[in-house]
């Protein structure tokens, strides 16, 4: 099923084991409710360049990991309640999202998810934390390099590296004894061959509601950490992905996830 189509019954999945690592892809979806597909002017593919597919096969290795089954344009999840709903152009990089403005109603349906996912995963992380004290949450996405068009040029390498690591909302120096040391070994590992550029706060800042969340939900034992991948594993016009790049995508957030814990363990 081309996966610009595809539609998801549920707002999210989850997996829960004992962990005290949790990665989520709360952009990974594209789904709509039915209301909203109607409603919505958008076309699937612009839709989907601004969407962050395949990060949600990213975090599935990750034994604790949610993902994000309804798309942004239904409903942002990284965004706080009052700006979730993309009502007007500048919400949404200037595109017309709406064939109308969206009536109270939907608004209110859509604005309901996101309650209930902040519901439940303040009572997922309160559980780690009483079972485990410190926690580390992965929040994956990915970004748009090529915004000049297919041949267009790329944005360049210094402004956008193939990792950003975001840590605005982060007491930094609580848990430099961990992020440090993270970013490190994420520069370290091999990537189908190649090193990649892994930087701190340089594309993005880590400024998302589910981090903001993390910390202020969690100020003495929780460490959310922005991880945003540079789309350099697709073609971000086309949405096709290449196998190769996404394995290696969901290998390096296993091994960034396992060396969090560590670090956590050792602590």
């Amino acid at each position: 099923m081309d996966r610009r189509q595809a539609s998801f019954p549920s707002a999210w999945t989850l997996r829960r084991s004992d962990g005290r690592v949790v990665a989520a892809a709360i952009h990974d979806g594209t789904g709509l409710r039915d209301e909203v597909r109607r409603a919505m002017a958008l076309s699937d593919a612009d839709r989907l360049r601004e969407e962050d597919p395949y990060t949600g096969q990213a975090v599935a290795s990750v034994p604790d990991h949610v993902i994000a089954g309804r798309s942004r344009f239904e409903i942002d999840l990284n965004r706080s309640a009052d700006t979730a709903v993309y009502r007007t152009p500048d919400q949404s990089w200037g595109m017309k999202v709406w064939h109308a403005p969206p009536d109270d109603g939907l608004v209110a349906r859509s604005l309901e998810i996101h309650a209930r996912f902040y519901r439940m995963m303040a009572a997922w992380l309160a559980e780690i934390e009483a079972d485990h004290g410190r926690f580390v949450l992965l929040d994956v996405h990915s970004y748009n390099h090529m915004r000049s068009g297919p041949e267009g040029p790329p944005t360049p390498q210094q402004e956008a590296p193939d990792v950003n690591i975001g840590t605005f909302s982060m007491p930094r120096e609580r848990w430099a004894w961990l992020v440090d040391p993270l970013i490190e070994a994420m520069r370290g590992v091999d990537f189908g061959g190649r090193r990649l550029d892994v930087r701190e706060n340089i594309a993005f800042q880590g400024r998302g509601a589910l981090t903001r969340f993390v910390h202020s939900r969690f100020p003495e034992n929780g460490c959310a950490i922005a991880v945003e991948f540079k789309k350099f594993f697709m073609d971000e016009w086309t949405g096709v992905p290449d196998p190769a790049e996404l394995a290696e995508m969901r290998a390096f957030i296993a091994f960034v996830a396992e060396t969090a814990r560590e670090l956590l363990d050792g602590a």
